[in-house]
């Protein structure tokens, strides 16, 4: 019998959350374990069944176990209920009591946020794209439009700096928006740079008012615990795992 999965939790937040890993779950091959990524090419009804765990982990219904159709975008989708197809998006908010706000990654960064005493929450993937682009701004906005005032949140398992090699038009991709971005990168080898995706995260965070952390779980370096696109991909695989990232009210 396959164990029940155990997320990562965060004491910064006070609501029910997990960042969950791979452990756990019927996913087989390339995908072993907690695979929750509908876009995979894994066997669907696997998938399924990884999110109902997931689900039942957080007290929910598997239905109300809400993902999005990723982009890497800014866009924030605010949600009442459970919508009939998965938007398309990089951010969900709510102010509505058992929903699951769930955003799925593979070494982007997973950002979870949360007002308790107001009673809202967030959840973004942040991908290197997206949070340039403002994603982690766009979605405190919508948190805040729905009354939120004392915002916290947590970055979950992602790339870290000491994998995430770069080449200089990445550099200038960042540099092109502020010049103090620098401090993100890193020296590497000849031309090459390493970005540190959740500092920058972090920092963005902070710049705007939210009380912040990071797990500090690399996934690129735990193939036991997490999925990551950049190993499969360093090592010649074509699809990869997701993991995913909840919050509820």
């Amino acid at each position: 019998m396959t164990a029940p999965p155990r997320p990562i939790r965060s004491a910064a937040l006070g609501v029910a959350h997990g960042f969950f890993t791979r452990q756990g779950g019927v996913s087989q091959g390339v995908y072993a374990g907690l695979n929750c990524g509908p876009g995979s090419g894994d066997d669907p009804a696997a998938v399924q069944a990884n999110r109902a765990a997931v689900a039942a982990a957080m007290g929910l219904d598997p239905g109300r176990l809400v993902s999005l159709s990723q982009i890497h975008s800014a866009r924030v989708v605010k949600l009442d209920a459970p919508p009939a197809v998965r938007p398309e998006g990089d951010a969900m908010v709510t102010d509505r009591a058992g929903l699951g706000l769930g955003v799925l990654t593979a070494d982007c960064a997973p950002i979870l946020l949360a007002d308790p005493d107001a009673g809202v929450i967030g959840a973004a993937h942040a991908g290197w794209r997206g949070a340039l682009g403002g994603v982690i701004e766009a979605t405190i906005a919508a948190m805040r439009a729905l009354g939120a005032r004392d915002i916290r949140a947590a970055v979950g398992p992602c790339i870290s700096q000491r994998a995430y090699e770069v080449g200089p038009d990445f550099l200038d991709a960042f540099m092109a928006e502020d010049p103090g971005h620098a401090r993100f990168f890193a020296g590497g080898r000849g031309d090459r740079l390493m970005f540190d995706l959740p500092g920058f995260c972090l920092a963005r965070l902070r710049a705007a008012g939210v009380d912040a952390e990071w797990t500090g779980h690399c996934t690129h370096g735990d193939a036991e615990r997490f999925f990551s696109w950049r190993r499969t991909s360093q090592s010649g695989g074509r699809d990869y795992g997701r993991l995913i990232s909840v919050i509820r009210l």
